[in-house]
């Protein structure tokens, strides 16, 4: 089938699936069929050629939620064919969580113009594997449009890198799956080499400054050059190695060579871990860019909100966005004037608060379940931490609907009986002034309504999920209950 059947054809779905909503849930685009010896039987894998592994950035910072918007790009290209010139899909399968009718499109529109403006240096983790080296941008140019209600990306590669992009000969098999749980471009990237040379055991052995801009993302420049070792080793090894560990089908170990009394140079032993890792059976999912649009809609520069999340996790940047929105819409002492350092102050209790969920969700979510390997455990913890999030929030909605529901005279009792509450363990005046001015509906006191309602109505433990809900909810969110072996 030639260029503009392909495309009719694809537009043709479009126009189908935009007069029918139920069908938009369930229709997929027709993928073209892969070479079996070139995927190697696994047609959902990503093959990423090693000149494109160790991605040196020239001129702009590459972030990790970039660096998967990219994978994903790159994956759906190599299922598009190489015979295109120009690639083309609906941007809900690259991305997702945004409003694309309001100021969110400004989110995504940055992230395509760095990759079409970021220049970068193309070569393999092994000196004199790849056979040329290449600087290009990451993407030749893109553009969305919106045509009857639905908006598309296309996008096209430099000319130089074309052929090796979409037709690898020399490659690592990458699963996306599994680099959507990484949160760190760092994590990303250093996943990916490893993958390259998990077979070897042992990746080539590079200059610590070459992996330096490797790793970050960052382009080298007078203040990486003054940074010592020793806190590029805190600040960007350690953590991606502690996170492939956890998360990931692979074990590394850092191999440090000295030269005298310093670290000279550095690779990494890989070990594959025992436990099955399942393939995918479905295109990589969308890079959510949900949260971060959300917090540069409450002041927060995206950029900050992506290293918040990298360092606490997106379920304690989520939390810590609820409470940021709370205090916005409520000014008080004062309206906030810093959005962003008030944010940065709740992080990490809000980590904390996660972690301590993760904890107490494990018991509920986890019974009669198998051992899980110990990156099995931590990735199956993050996913309960979202299941008992959702739950809470569910439960807190159910409670105010309740509250609603009753007479205003049954109100107005609540009202009293909170405000006599308040006046009992000394809250400050300014909850008592909110509640009777402005009602328990308020942002700063309907917390403090909702359970003072729910532990009368429901008991001390309503915010207690039972074994049973918490796992409808897991089964409702498309997670598997017992974590990634359940699945498949």
């Amino acid at each position: 089938m030639g260029y503009h059947a392909r495309m009719a054809e694809g537009e043709g779905r479009a126009r189908a699936v935009s007069k029918d909503p139920e069908a938009a849930l369930t229709a997929a685009p027709r993928r073209r069929a892969r070479p079996a010896a070139a995927a190697g039987g696994d047609a959902d894998v990503l093959r990423k050629a090693v000149n494109t592994l160790a991605i040196v950035p020239k001129s702009a910072r590459i972030t990790a939620l970039g660096r998967k918007s990219y994978n994903v790009l790159l994956f759906h290209a190599q299922d598009q064919g190489l015979e295109r010139e120009v690639f083309r899909v609906p941007l809900e399968m690259v991305i997702k969580g945004l409003d694309f009718d309001s100021n969110d499109h400004a989110l995504i529109k940055k992230h395509l113009r760095a990759m079409v403006s970021t220049t970068v240096e193309w070569q393999s983790p092994t000196t004199g594997e790849g056979s040329s080296w290449n600087v290009s941008g990451l993407l030749a140019h893109a553009r969305l449009s919106k045509e009857r209600g639905q908006v598309w990306i296309e996008w096209s590669y430099a000319v130089n890198l074309k052929q090796e992009l979409l037709q690898p000969t020399v490659f690592a098999r990458l699963r996306l799956e599994i680099i959507s749980q990484l949160r760190s471009h760092a994590g990303v990237a250093l996943y990916e080499i490893c993958t390259r040379y998990k077979g070897v055991g042992l990746t080539a052995r590079q200059a610590w400054r070459w992996w330096q801009p490797v790793l970050s993302g960052n382009p080298a420049n007078e203040k990486t050059a003054r940074q010592e070792y020793r806190i590029f080793k805190r600040d960007t090894l350690k953590p991606a190695i502690a996170e492939i560990n956890a998360i990931t089908d692979i074990e590394i170990e850092l191999i440090e060579h000295k030269q005298g009394r310093f670290v000279d140079m550095l690779q990494f032993r890989i070990q594959s871990k025992k436990q099955s890792v399942l393939p995918l059976s479905h295109p990589p999912q969308p890079v959510d860019l949900g949260l971060i649009a959300l917090a540069q809609r409450l002041g927060v520069p995206d950029e900050a909100a992506e290293t918040l999340a990298h360092e606490h996790g997106e379920t304690a940047l989520r939390s810590g966005l609820e409470a940021l929105q709370r205090r916005l819409a409520s000014a008080f002492p004062e309206p906030l004037r810093d959005p962003l350092r008030y944010l940065r102050s709740l992080m990490p209790a809000e980590a904390a608060r996660a972690a301590r969920l993760a904890e107490a969700a494990a018991p509920a979510a986890g019974q009669g379940a198998p051992a899980l390997a110990a990156g099995a455990r931590e990735l199956q913890a993050k996913r309960q931490a979202q299941w008992l999030a959702e739950w809470m929030r569910r439960r807190r909605q159910r409670c105010a609907d309740e509250i609603a529901a009753l007479a205003p005279e049954r109100q107005a009792e609540l009202v009293e009986s909170l405000l006599a509450e308040f006046t009992r363990l000394g809250r400050h005046p300014s909850l008592s002034k909110r509640l009777q001015g402005s009602g328990w509906r308020h942002p700063m006191v309907l917390d403090e309504m909702i359970r003072f309602y729910a532990v009368a109505s429901h008991g001390e433990h309503w915010d207690k999920p039972a074994a049973d809900e918490l796992l409808a909810i897991a089964a409702e969110m498309g997670e598997g209950t017992a974590g990634p072996p359940s699945r498949g």
